[in-house]
């Protein structure tokens, strides 16, 4: 029998693995705050139209399911939580598709029942001004080896969507955290991947993801000296006009993920004793940023 599944949050994220499951025939019930008729991914030569309707009412959601993609932002977690309730019984997995290293924390939370399952997103997809989704790279994501895990990577087997379990997922999501982190230095500038380019820029990224590094090492990541600079390479092979999700946030002024981002790494440093002066000034610039005033 196919696993009944739910995506809730059909932004980019959540498009792309709402698409990756239809292809499969895992075609999965949408729940949004926006009502749509469909979802349309593109990825290169390829378009795929999800049938909807997104519902836009937790009553609407029938009942628990056996799977459950949470793809909001960790900003509007608490505003999902009527979703998770609706859909969520003893038995369903929640693969939460966030950013951060807290994602199992934040999301329990709000949980009465179910098993959250952490994920490392590692794929570039972009709201379109039309509200499809332009993926510009192959999908991945990348879970702990837990029971639940395979409850994801079977649903998505065979779709555009590989999924990896990994043994030690601790020094993984803190490798994607730092990335994560020095994208926040996109938000400040205003700029996209091109600023990376920057010998300033560049040496300043390097700093900050050192910084960011000895933090996670102290948290049990098992990462290398060179980590940093394979990180900045990455940015600097990226297209000039690639840009990340919270920039794209703070392009359209909605709040930023700067505390699960950024805010970590300094409230984890201090817990530590470890010195974090680049976070020191990141963090409440990210902050005012977000949440202002002024």
């Amino acid at each position: 029998m196919k696993p009944t599944v739910a995506v809730v949050g059909p932004g980019a994220i959540g498009t792309t693995v709402a698409a990756a499951l239809h292809e499969v025939g895992h075609t999965p019930a949408i729940f949004g705050r926006t009502a749509r008729a469909q979802l349309e991914l593109r990825a290169g030569d390829d378009r795929v139209v999800v049938p909807g309707p997104v519902r836009t009412d937790p009553a609407q959601a029938g009942g628990a399911v056996d799977l459950v993609f949470l793809a909001v932002k960790s900003t509007q977690v608490e505003a999902a939580a009527p979703w998770l309730t609706a859909l969520c019984g003893a038995d369903t997995v929640v693969c939460v598709l966030q950013n951060g290293v807290e994602q199992e924390t934040v999301v329990t939370a709000h949980l009465s029942g179910g098993r959250v399952v952490p994920s490392i997103v590692w794929f570039p997809a972009q709201a379109q001004p039309d509200g499809s989704v332009w993926l510009r790279g192959g999908a991945r994501l990348t879970l702990p080896d837990t029971p639940e895990s395979r409850v994801v990577r079977e649903a998505l087997r065979g779709s555009r969507c590989s999924v990896e379990l990994a043994a030690d997922f601790t020094s993984l999501a803190w490798r994607k955290l730092l990335q994560n982190a020095v994208a926040g230095l996109m938000v400040l500038a205003g700029r996209r991947a091109g600023m990376f380019a920057r010998a300033d820029v560049a040496e300043l990224s390097l700093a900050y993801l050192r910084e960011c590094l000895a933090v996670a090492r102290a948290e049990g990541a098992a990462l290398s000296d060179e980590v940093p600079h394979e990180l900045l390479a990455g940015f600097q092979a990226y297209p000039p006009d690639m840009g990340t999700s919270i920039l794209a946030d703070r392009e359209a002024g909605r709040p930023l993920e700067w505390d699960i981002r950024n805010g970590v790494v300094l409230r984890r440093g201090r817990a530590h004793g470890i010195p974090t002066p680049i976070s020191d000034l990141v963090v409440p610039l990210l902050a005012a940023a977000s949440d202002g005033p002024g």
